[in-house]
């Protein structure tokens, strides 16, 4: 039942507060209409007695206390949903975003609550499959694998919407007959950055299996907060209802963060670590936990959030929290940015907790887990070399010193770093590790078994 009031006391920011209201519940979905007849939109934030605390999405800027009607409408903020948001472009509050997007609404099959509903811990299936980002640093070393939670680390200036975009027109799961798509949300960037990410997607052909979400800085903090709701709301359809693998990707956290700030602010709360409100936590757990497998249900929803860390603070409360949660993380790393690497990933700080589960025989190859273990311990020796020759000098290092700091060099110019349209498959990824590893000595592998190092590196190609 639809309730209207003209009882607007005081305004906030974007917070109206509504005296007099009977039978309003909080998340409920309201309108208020200005004296010219213009609408806008918010939703219930906290009801207490006969005061409601309502958001409001376009921004309070411009509405009469004494004129405007408020009406609550009885239903949460909901996205209708259907087969056809696939190629389709949205805003904040699942329109169609113009210019971008031209298209009629589309025709929903449901309405959806954005807020979903939580998954029970039972029914939730254990991440076991891999997928491939086309990345080596990630496929290769720190896997991602279906129904993961997996954050890149960021930080101002590197080039994370770039590795975002990649992943997007990259990713795919293996095996025949499965359904894949990408659910991209961009919260808070530039009419530029949107730009690109768009143009991008349409130039290589991935638009046809994404729904894009966007919410640009000029767009009001309320409707940001909603926004990677809708995101989680198509994937949600799209994984358990029409058993389709969704890897959500989420850009950027930080921007997201903010906007909670900005409203906890006006809402005069007091606030926590940094200014960030005190259920930090909380709230990105109600985005984060909307990951997973369902068991008795073929589809998947794997999730990709990318957060900048302020001055490349690791112990900042939006990536520390965000640690918590999720099962690793995916660090960029400013020096090897400066080298010219490109995904500048740093594959020592960063890690996939779940990546044991989606590798091996029948979901990437047998040799995996002992080739990428013999790599990183390769890599470490390498960049201990490294450091050893700034000090000592290089001809003060032994020869297989030498060999190691040689290894790191070529595995950081040809493994971590590729082409932004280079797309490696996994048989390449590990084909590559083969090849770096005989820059060392047979004798030095002693983190592969013997049947694979006979199987992949035959004696006759062993290095001196």
């Amino acid at each position: 039942m639809i309730r209207e009031y003209r009882s607007t006391v005081e305004i906030a920011g974007p917070l109206m507060l509504v005296q007099g209201v009977q039978g309003v519940t909080y998340e409920e979905l309201a309108e208020i209409e200005l004296p010219g007849g213009e609408l806008r939109h918010g939703r219930v934030l906290e009801v207490n007695g006969t005061l409601a605390l309502v958001q409001v999405f376009e921004g309070s800027s411009g509405v009469d206390i004494g004129r405007s009607t408020v009406r609550f409408l009885g239903r949460g903020v909901e996205l209708g949903v259907s087969e056809s948001m696939l190629g389709r472009i949205f805003d904040g509050q699942g329109r169609p975003r113009a210019p971008f997007d031209t298209s009629p609404p589309v025709i929903p099959d449901r309405m959806l609550n954005i807020n979903g509903a939580p998954m029970n811990p039972y029914a939730r299936d254990y991440p076991a499959e891999f997928i491939q980002t086309g990345f080596s640093s990630i496929d290769g070393i720190n896997t991602l694998v279906r129904g993961q939670k997996l954050p890149v680390f960021s930080g101002n200036g590197l080039p994370h919407s770039a590795v975002a975009a990649q992943i997007a027109r990259q990713a795919r799961v293996l095996g025949e007959g499965e359904s894949f798509a990408v659910v991209f949300a961009a919260l808070g960037i530039t009419f530029e950055e949107a730009d690109f990410f768009i143009r991008d997607f349409r130039s290589t052909g991935a638009m046809d299996r994404a729904v894009v979400f966007l919410n640009l800085a000029d767009d009001p903090a309320i409707e940001r907060i909603a926004t990677p709701r809708m995101a989680l709301t198509a994937a949600e359809y799209l994984a358990y209802e029409k058993d389709m693998h969704i890897l959500v990707i989420l850009t950027d956290m930080t921007n997201y963060c903010d906007a909670l700030r900005e409203i906890s602010a006006a809402r005069k709360e007091v606030p926590g670590r940094r200014g960030y409100p005190g259920y930090l936590y909380t709230d990105l757990s109600t985005i984060y936990e909307r990951a997973g497998r369902i068991k008795g249900r073929k589809g998947s929803i794997t999730q990709l959030p990318i957060l900048s860390m302020p001055e490349d603070d690791k112990t900042h409360p939006i990536p520390d929290l965000t640690g918590y949660i999720t099962e690793g993380q995916l660090i960029l790393n400013r020096e090897l940015h400066k080298k010219g690497v490109y995904p500048p990933m740093d594959v020592m700080e960063s890690l996939s907790r779940l990546k044991d589960k989606g590798i091996g025989r029948g979901k990437t190859r047998e040799d995996h887990s002992d080739l990428f273990n013999q790599l990183m311990a390769a890599y470490s020796s390498g960049k201990n070399a490294r450091e050893l020759a700034v000090i000592l000098g290089t001809a003060a290092l032994s020869e297989l010193d030498q060999k190691y700091m040689k290894f790191a060099e070529e595995y950081e110019r040809r493994y971590i770093s590729q082409g932004s349209h280079e797309n490696r498959g996994i048989e390449e990824t590990l084909n590559l590790g083969w090849e770096l590893l005989k820059l060392l000595p047979r004798s030095e592998m002693k983190r592969i078994r013997p049947e694979f190092l006979d199987k992949y590196w035959p004696v006759k190609g062993e290095a001196s």
